[in-house]
């Protein structure tokens, strides 16, 4: 009797270890912003999910950095189960077929789970999910109150125009040699956003041609060499930047509502951090368009078991319970309407951080999908228009440059 009691024991022992054994490797980047949060969503997922086992692969350094390495490792059939992607990236994935479709898990009624046209839009292609966001941002400007005070400014008759925080950035950097103005990064999604302000798009609306070479793309990318001119910006790296700002040395810095918290904490009681709206250039507001940072996640495991453990993570992560994990943890919006419309979530959030609200709200009125360049050369794109946009600031003429670029994406895409 003895006997058997022990042996059912061991069996339902045997059985509880074999169920726990079901693991989730995970691949994140960008660690600086993810590093804590990747930890505690997994953490509060285990805590709901005992039977599941969430490892976090080590981070790769950038979005692009880490889509590399899932290409490399889907090679080798290393891959891990489950993504976090660029929004812009993940394109990139679906190009090679390594994305999971997930309109099957996500059901008839993706509303009733938060999931919004409008965030659907953000993974999906040609009518399949192959993505949801799980994070958004747009690019805001970080200001220093005090050094717009010191150049003669005032915030609360804060410049909306790009005329204004240029000229207001110019008083700022006058005010010492160890004292910057403005910076903004050489880089496609900033650029993208700028061009957006002006009503304007990178491409035709079926990724046929490129249309950043029109008059608002060329506005758009001269801004770099004007902040360059007219208001001294530099061009150090935006690691400098960031370390920068909340060091009290930089008066403007437009950058991912995403880095909110960590400017915050960095600036501390030296200076009240501010965040300021992207100014609107476009007429017709209905034309201007943010594309919306941040990351989506992707399922890349073929497995039918792991992909129901792989389901309950991606679930959770988009659910309001994570949502509110990252948006209080890290800056980026929320990408559940739940997480907005119920004030259970972050009704007391906003009331004690009105930077995020200025931000989120920007993303509410303008957000949309971040263009991706498509087929296998659309990494390099980007490179090649931060290449650009460095030369436009260092005094390349704006117009005959913008305009090179997109013949030579043109021919490098594919599309002539």
């Amino acid at each position: 009797m003895r006997t058997a009691f022990l042996a059912t024991a061991f069996a339902m022992a045997a059985s509880a270890a074999s169920a726990q054994e079901t693991e989730i490797r995970v691949h994140y980047a960008i660690p600086t912003i993810w590093a804590d949060t990747q930890a505690a969503l997994a953490e509060a997922f285990m805590a709901e999910h005992p039977d599941i086992k969430i490892t976090l692969d080590g981070p790769a350094e950038s979005y692009a950095d880490g889509v590399q390495r899932l290409l490399r490792e889907s090679v080798a059939g290393t891959e891990p189960d489950v993504a976090y992607v660029g929004l812009n990236r993940w394109r990139i994935l679906e190009d090679r077929d390594l994305t999971q479709p997930l309109d099957a898990f996500i059901g008839d009624n993706p509303g009733e789970q938060g999931y919004t046209p409008a965030l659907l839009s953000l993974g999906s292609f040609e009518d399949k999910q192959h993505a949801l966001a799980t994070s958004a941002s747009t690019l805001v400007m970080y200001v220093n109150p005090e050094l717009v005070a010191q150049a003669g400014g005032s915030m609360d008759d804060f410049p909306n125009t790009f005329d204004g925080v240029i000229e207001l950035a110019d008083k700022i950097n006058g005010l010492g040699d160890t004292i910057d103005g403005v910076w903004i990064d050489r880089h496609d999604w900033r650029y993208q956003s700028l061009l957006g302000s002006h009503g304007g798009r990178p491409m035709t609306e079926d990724e046929s041609d490129i249309t950043f070479d029109s008059p608002e793309g060329v506005a758009a990318a001269n801004l770099y060499q004007r902040f360059a001119n007219e208001a001294g910006m530099k061009s150090y790296s935006d690691k400098d930047a960031r370390q920068a700002l909340p060091a009290g040395t930089l008066g403007i810095m437009f950058e991912s509502s995403s880095l909110q918290s960590r400017f915050e904490e960095g600036a501390g009681d030296a200076f009240d951090l501010t965040v300021k709206p992207l100014p609107l250039v476009a007429e017709d507001k209905s034309k201007v368009y943010f594309p919306t940072g941040g990351s989506g996640i992707v399922m890349l495991t073929s497995d039918p078991e792991k992909q129901k453990a792989a389901w309950e993570y991606i679930s959770f992560v988009t659910s309001p319970e994570g949502q509110k994990i990252i948006v209080e943890t890290t800056g980026y919006a929320p990408a559940n309407a739940k997480v907005i419309e119920d004030k259970s979530y972050l009704g007391a959030f906003y009331d004690a951080n009105p930077n995020a609200l200025v931000a989120h709200t920007q993303i509410a009125n303008h957000a949309g999908p971040w263009y991706a360049y498509p087929g296998a050369e659309g990494v390099a794109a980007t490179d090649l228009i931060a290449a650009s946009l460095v030369e436009i600031a260092e005094g390349a003429d704006t117009e005959a440059t913008m305009k090179d670029l997109a013949e030579t994406l043109r021919v490098q895409l594919g599309m002539k």
